[in-house]
């Protein structure tokens, strides 16, 4: 099996930054196709970014294309999302998933394994 842990949300102010991370335990042999999603009140689950297995390639929802980075460390089975320039339609619950397929998707039937949440509230 495979656990994820969520860390790094919290209260920030418009325009700030955080930094989330996800940390992979379990079968820690095995690489993922990495993703993040959030959800915010009263919405559906949203893809956010994908990372592959290797880190070389990453997608991005165009609601944060250029304003998030996603990477991944392997080597201590993290995977991290850099959030800047924040706006209070960002607050949401932020997902980590891990996925087995080869390549990527944004659909989140295609993960495997999902972390508990880390909040991130925006304020205007």
């Amino acid at each position: 099996q495979v656990q994820l842990v969520e860390s790094g949300g919290g209260l920030v102010q418009a325009g700030g930054s955080l930094r989330l991370s996800c940390a992979r335990s379990g079968r820690t042999s095995s690489t993922y196709v990495m993703g993040w999603f959030r959800q915010a009140p009263g919405k559906e689950r949203e893809f956010v970014a994908c990372i592959n297995r290797s880190g070389s390639s990453t997608w991005y929802a165009d609601s944060v294309k250029g304003r998030f980075t996603i990477s991944r460390d392997n080597a201590k089975n993290t995977v991290y999302l850099q959030t800047n320039s924040l706006q209070p339609e960002d607050t949401a619950v932020y997902y980590c998933a891990a996925s087995r397929i080869s390549g990527w998707s944004s659909r989140s039937d295609s993960y495997d394994y999902w972390g508990q949440g880390t909040q991130v509230t925006v304020s205007s």
